[in-house]
């Protein structure tokens, strides 16, 4: 039996399809204009490398945003909030994995988990974009950077700029003032990657981190953020096994499963 696991959130959208306890393919895309249309893409793309049909699957589980819509559609049975299924999908991929770090497009989570795998705690951050994907997509663009290089030119620093605040905007102009006065591209991106992990940072000691701990979503990516919450909190954050954007419709999956009569 195959089951299929859709995540929808605010910058990408991802879909796992599980086969005999196994990842059977994974898909990653940029959102379309709603949920369901990012569902039906992002699934329907899998699907399509596949060379499945939708009745193939036995069951499907939706998360993130508009995951109701989702299901009202028909594209899934159920639907699971986002900080379960990335609970579930960190512990199925690493069951020694106590506390979750998800930061996603819009908001940042910190799940602690059993050893079981049961959710026992959670806190997140919406408030402000300063800890979120959006503020370093905003940054990357500011230094004239793609997201990807934000991370691995930030590793070339000599000296880390220090950005005073702690707000997405205000640090925007600090940023762009930085460089009007010539500072280097790297010591700037180290310094976007630190005021966003120690936004992070104050979140997991709300929570209270637990050993093994590692990081799911799109920022998981950058090695400059992993590697400052590491400094700052002073422990090694496990490298997930798989890309760290799938960990979400991963775990909707394995419910998928749990739910649809699979062992």
């Amino acid at each position: 039996m195959r089951f299929g696991g859709i995540d929808v959130g605010s910058l990408t959208a991802q879909a796992v399809i599980l086969e005999n306890g196994s990842i059977l393919g994974y898909k990653s895309i940029r959102v379309k204009t709603n949920p369901v249309a990012s569902a039906e893409a992002v699934m329907g793309e899998l699907l399509a490398e596949l060379a499945l049909s939708p009745g193939e699957l036995t069951f499907t589980v939706s998360t993130g945003y508009g995951r109701e819509q989702v299901q009202d559609t028909g594209l899934s049975q159920a639907n699971v909030s986002e900080i379960t299924c990335h609970g579930v999908g960190a512990h199925w991929l690493m069951p020694e994995v106590r506390t979750v770090i998800d930061i996603g497009g819009q908001d940042a989570k910190v799940i602690r988990m059993s050893p079981s795998g049961e959710l026992e705690d959670f806190v997140m951050n919406d408030k402000c974009a300063a800890g979120t994907g959006r503020f370093l997509e905003v940054m990357a663009r500011t230094l004239g950077l793609s997201l990807e290089e934000l991370g691995t030119v930030s590793r070339q620093a000599r000296k880390r700029a220090a950005l005073s605040s702690r707000c997405g905007i205000f640090c925007e102009t600090e940023v762009l003032r930085f460089l009007q006065r010539g500072a280097d591209r790297a010591d700037i991106a180290a310094g976007v990657n630190r005021a966003m992990a120690e936004r992070v940072a104050a979140l997991v000691r709300r929570v209270g981190a637990e050993p093994e701990v590692t990081m799911s979503g799109g920022v998981a990516k950058n090695p400059g953020v992993k590697e400052e919450l590491e400094r700052i909190l002073g422990l090694r954050i496990r490298h997930c096994p798989v890309d760290p954007q799938i960990v979400g419709a991963l775990g909707a999956a394995v419910l998928a499963k749990r739910m649809g009569g699979g062992s």
